[in-house]
């Protein structure tokens, strides 16, 4: 049995950058806390508590002086919510979703309303909505718009930065043919995140040479979730968590097992899962 890892995978420059960042952070203050998951995957957040970093919920929990915001990025006006707490903020931010804010907010100030194309309840969405303005909305297709409102005469089109570039362009073409007529002037930005494009490409490339895909990464990430929007059309694809995940039944009658993991998922998760995988 041939075990074959993609060639883009795991941990991103963003999430190396915001681990790096809060390991500095823990060792010079103490325990410090994050206002929510740094990113989405419990190994990492559980590596991360062993040096001092622990996630919290809501502001209203923090119990010391420094707290971290999430790679996922949040609203200005949680910003200025903490400040006035004097709170001092380590700002984790991706730079890649930092980019995606600031055109939310360039586009709200040049006066377009505008449309994420995204998760409404991811927390990388809601800190977009939070820079867009009162005049943003997000939605994943049209139908969960409503363009018979005024103030989408001029509208800006980002997205969330995970999405898959099919997607995102599927989703510009669907909003062009039904409202077209209705906007008086359409921005688009390419807000997505290259090294997530790269990741998608890698697995599909990988996907399709081999006889199974297994995608590691948290549940609730968003971008693990492309990659197994990406293979399982093309192979037979399982996501989890953990390698005690792993049924003997998937190996029966395969030869050739492809590996891929989300952009949250340590370098030790990866390596452990290709042991699994060898043992079995």
């Amino acid at each position: 049995m041939e075990i074959e890892k993609a060639q883009e995978i795991g941990l991103c420059f963003g999430v190396r950058r915001a681990i790096k960042l809060l390991k500095e952070a823990a060792n010079e203050f103490g325990e410090i806390e994050t206002l929510g998951p740094v990113a989405h995957n419990h190994q990492l957040v559980e590596e991360l508590a062993k040096v001092g970093v622990k996630p919290i919920n809501r502001l209203a929990e923090v119990q010391g002086k420094i707290l971290a915001i999430t790679t996922h990025g949040t609203s200005p006006e949680l910003l200025s919510q903490i400040k006035s707490l004097h709170i001092h903020i380590i700002d984790t931010t991706c730079p890649i979703v930092r980019r995606a804010q600031n055109a939310a907010k360039e586009l709200a100030e040049a006066g377009f309303d505008v449309i994420i194309f995204g998760e409404a309840e991811h927390s990388e969405v809601k800190g977009l909505l939070g820079w867009a303005g009162n005049k943003s909305i997000a939605a994943l297709n049209t139908e969960q718009l409503n363009m018979s409102k005024k103030s989408l005469y001029r509208l800006g089109v980002i997205s969330q930065t995970t999405q898959t570039q099919s997607a995102f362009i599927k989703f510009v073409t669907q909003l062009t043919a039904t409202f077209g007529s209705k906007i008086r002037e359409m921005r688009i930005v390419n807000t997505l995140c290259q090294a997530t494009q790269r990741r998608q490409e890698s697995a599909i490339r990988l996907a399709k040479k081999s006889q199974l895909v297994i995608v590691i990464g948290g549940y609730n990430s968003a971008n693990t979730r492309r990659l197994v929007e990406v293979c399982s059309p093309i192979v037979e694809t399982h996501l989890i968590e953990k390698v005690d995940e792993v049924s003997d039944s998937w190996l029966k009658g395969k030869h050739h097992i492809g590996i891929t993991a989300g952009a949250s998922t340590p370098d030790k998760a990866i390596e452990e899962l290709v042991a699994r995988l060898e043992s079995l």
